[in-house]
């Protein structure tokens, strides 16, 4: 498959561009802060089971559609951003539930819901899939045949890779919520905040563009 140098030098790049903090990694942050470590990591996992329906898409072929196609791409990202913006909403609309809520037991959310909006930010990220349609095809050995073989195995890495990253922020995010609760206020000034990041990213990601 893929060679030994060629390897090395797309774990950098890779891990140089999910390092950069995107949509996955801010919401990622925002659940930790406003509802603890375990809804982080849960967020984390459903964001990269949705990054690894766009490597399989792009291994067999939505890539090359969606790098030709503007509106295609569009309605993705235009998806991906209504979703953020409603989740940062409800996370508003909701933020004085975290100042009475039991500070010893803030990850008590319901866990499958958490992971289905996180599979849905994750599936809906143009980071992923500007990654996937610009970056993996560069590491790809045509003359080795199994091209779509090879988009899988090294997507794969790169889900890999930014499942570690979005959970490490995410930990770090909910230990910061833990040290936070001691304030009912504050941590519902958080909550509210958390909610405005999310709504800010949204539009953020409606009017971005490719690059």
């Amino acid at each position: 498959m893929i060679g030994l140098d060629r390897l090395v030098v797309f774990l950098t790049v890779v891990s140089l561009l999910i390092a950069v903090p995107g949509p996955s990694v801010l919401f990622v942050v925002s659940r930790g802060i406003s509802l603890g470590r375990r809804a982080a990591v849960s967020t984390a996992i459903g964001n990269e089971a949705g990054l690894l329906v766009q490597v399989v898409l792009v291994a067999f072929g939505l890539g090359s559609v969606i790098e030709r196609s503007l509106l295609l791409f569009s309605i993705i990202k235009f998806a991906g951003a209504v979703y953020l913006v409603y989740l940062g909403v409800q996370a508003w609309r909701h933020r004085h539930l975290l100042a009475v809520a039991d500070k010893a037991e803030p990850e008590t959310a319901d866990t499958s819901r958490i992971l289905r909006e996180g599979f849905v930010v994750g599936v809906s990220n143009p980071k992923g899939l500007l990654i996937f349609t610009a970056v993996l095809p560069q590491f790809i050995d045509s003359s080795r045949g199994n091209v779509a073989v090879q988009l899988l195995l090294l997507g794969a890495i790169c889900v890999l890779i930014a499942l570690v990253s979005d959970a490490s922020w995410g930990v770090a995010a909910g230990t910061a919520r833990i040290w936070l609760a001691g304030s009912p206020r504050r941590l519902s000034w958080i909550g509210g905040a958390s909610g405005m990041v999310m709504v800010g990213l949204g539009i953020r990601l409606a009017f971005s563009n490719r690059e």
